[in-house]
């Protein structure tokens, strides 16, 4: 991981005022000479920016993402705890972390974030662009932001803005948070058990109705506590708790409900009237945080796009998981668009 420091402000979309700024980034490959073969990946909520590391079997030599082949980029958000600037890190007037006086930050200022590390790396075209969740939000922005700098953009299991359905998971998340004193009291080393049951609720979105009942079965009929459900619920919150920081975890869900590309563009529909790259929307059919009409809809109204639908046990982290089928289609979707570019 690299971390480009930035000594200048940065006001974001809502007016904040941000006096430096450090961007946490990871590169695999190198730039060629017409600094035109870069594979820009847009991480999801708790990810950060070691794609190799959360994304396993797509990054790599004779892999989707090969380093002999592409400048592979992805870069930390803005409000991670993960070498971003984010609520854990220090306000310079202050002398102390943010934690909740970390200002309101969108998508639209994660995709200026990431410009100006673009330009560090002296990228002049962007070969594909991509990000599932909250990263195909980024991704869609970029798309839409820079029309001319994206030549191919790929949205896995996202959507054109936050439905009520996922803004409704993120309020119980947050409600989950403030029943912590410990977080509502700003204490730099408290919020843990409210994020603990923020992601309990999260998890519930992530996966399906049949995940759950098999690979959490029973096998004792006779039993009346310690159910197997509830263990992993635990177990899965606690190891978030072990690496992710509170606060910024409550930044990035109030993040993903600033999304709709159509605020202040006229609507959805014109706003993806904006894209001028090839695209590529997949979903999958079992994902019950981003339904397939999500993605139909950017697919039905963007010019030059298709559609891609993954038959996944796994729900909305299947594309986590499917990454053979991911890597086929993106394969196939890259030798279509060849000649077209």
């Amino acid at each position: 991981m690299e971390i480009l420091k930035f000594k200048q402000e940065f006001r974001t979309e809502t007016g904040s005022l941000l006096p430096e700024l450090e961007i946490a980034f990871n590169t695999y490959g190198d730039l060629n000479r017409t600094a035109d073969n870069v594979i820009w990946v847009c991480h999801a909520l708790t990810a950060n920016s070691d794609v190799e590391a959360w994304w396993p079997g797509m990054v790599g030599k004779g892999l989707l993402f090969d380093p002999g082949k592409y400048f592979i980029v992805c870069a930390n958000v803005l409000g991670s705890c993960y070498g971003t600037t984010g609520p854990a890190s220090v306000n310079p007037a202050t002398g102390k972390p943010w934690l909740r006086d970390f200002p309101l930050i969108t998508v639209r200022d994660l995709v200026n974030i990431h410009k100006i590390l673009r330009k560090q790396l002296c990228i002049k075209k962007i070969h594909t662009i991509l990000g599932a969740s909250i990263g195909g939000y980024q991704a869609l922005e970029y798309a839409i932001m820079f029309p001319d700098l994206i030549e191919r953009l790929i949205v896995l299991a996202s959507g054109t803005k936050q439905t009520p359905w996922a803004l409704a998971f993120s309020e119980s998340m947050r409600l989950a948070m403030e029943a912590d004193q410990t977080f509502m009291a700003n204490e730099p080393e408290g919020g843990k058990k409210g994020l603990k049951a923020a992601r309990s609720i999260a998890l519930i979105s992530y996966r399906t109705v049949a995940a759950y009942n098999q690979t959490q079965a029973e096998d004792d009929d006779e039993k009346l506590t310690s159910f197997k459900a509830a263990s992993y619920q635990a177990y899965q919150g606690d190891k978030l708790v072990k690496r992710f920081n509170p606060w910024s975890y409550w930044c990035l869900t109030c993040l993903s409900d600033t999304h709709n590309i159509g605020r202040h563009r006229g609507g959805i529909i014109k706003a993806l009237g904006k894209i001028k790259a090839e695209v590529l929307c997949v979903g999958i059919k079992s994902d019950l945080l981003f339904p397939t009409e999500e993605q139909k809809l950017i697919a039905e109204h963007a010019e030059n796009a298709e559609y891609f639908e993954i038959d996944s046990f796994y729900g909305h982290d299947g594309f986590l998981i499917e990454t053979g089928i991911v890597t086929d289609v993106v394969s196939k979707f890259w030798e279509k668009t060849a000649n077209k570019i």
